[in-house]
């Protein structure tokens, strides 16, 4: 307990020291905080229409312009944070929760279960993950919990095979060895003594996992996979504005500026854990 209590200090001493992940990180509290204030913050709801202020560039009356029907292009921004943040944060726990449990297993245990697992991965990882995910919800239909569907399908593989080998390396360790000699069951051991040491890279493959599926689900919204209207996503706003792309350029700066920020400022963060949470970094 100690000694991770130590760990975690350092951790938290190294990603202090990091002024461009502090950056990041604000960003991001800012970014959870416009999606938890949508309602308060948007100007208009996301659907109201002015048809006769259609592609209105930037000014005072609408900061970030109107859309080609008239919508007020901040107001579905803000929702729209709402749409990529819950698709990121959602799909990346549900995958990190299967990976974790069938690598977990397949690391610790071996034999035909550590092999079936495996072979599943092997077969998943052999397909582009992105038109593999854009097949899914062809099939499925295009709606906010088929993305989350076809991206969890495929998610968990990644945690799974990361922990696995963090597993085959941490179980062959003395204190492993010693709890066994203690009696302690199998499942006491994984859960108490093997996972809580195999979570540093976890956590970080999390961090950027978030901002893989935020690109994910603005890919299949760009498609028309994603999210359907009249809820904004940053990915479909982009996918309506590259019709206008010489007359209204704002259509697509914006969204696509946000999709930019947000993912820029999850790796940023992710590649400063990965710093932190790495014990040959101490200084």
């Amino acid at each position: 307990m100690r000694r991770s209590g130590l760990a975690t200090s350092r951790a938290l001493r190294e990603f202090r020291r990091n002024r461009v992940a502090q950056v990041g990180a604000a960003i991001l509290l800012a970014l959870f905080a416009i999606a938890a204030l949508a309602p308060v913050l948007a100007p208009e709801g996301i659907d109201v229409q002015h048809r006769e202020r259609e592609r209105v560039r930037p000014c005072r009356e609408y900061p970030l312009g109107t859309d080609e029907l008239g919508r007020d292009q901040l107001s579905r921004l803000i929702w729209g944070s709402r749409v990529s943040l819950r698709v990121g944060f959602v799909v990346v726990a549900v995958s990190a929760v299967i990976g974790i449990a069938l690598g977990g297993v397949a690391g610790y245990f071996g034999g035909a279960v550590d092999g079936i697992v495996m072979r599943v991965t092997d077969v998943l990882m052999a397909f582009p993950g992105i038109l593999l995910a854009l097949s899914l919800v062809a099939m499925l239909g295009p709606s906010f919990r088929n993305v989350v569907l076809a991206l969890c399908a495929l998610g968990w593989v990644r945690y799974a095979r990361m922990l696995r080998g963090q597993i085959l390396l941490v179980r062959e360790l003395d204190f492993v060895t010693a709890a066994r000699s203690l009696g302690a069951s199998d499942w006491r051991v994984l859960s108490r003594h093997v996972l809580p040491n195999c979570l540093a890279p976890l956590i970080v493959e999390m961090s950027l996992g978030v901002a893989g599926a935020i690109l994910a689900e603005a890919t299949l919204s760009f498609l028309g996979l994603g999210v359907q209207p009249p809820e904004p996503s940053w990915g479909a706003m982009l996918n309506r504005g590259i019709d206008y792309l010489r007359d209204a350029p704002h259509l697509t700066l914006f969204p696509g500026g946000a999709i930019m920020l947000t993912v820029l400022a999850l790796n940023v963060v992710g590649d400063a854990l990965r710093d932190a949470l790495d014990p040959h970094s101490a200084k």
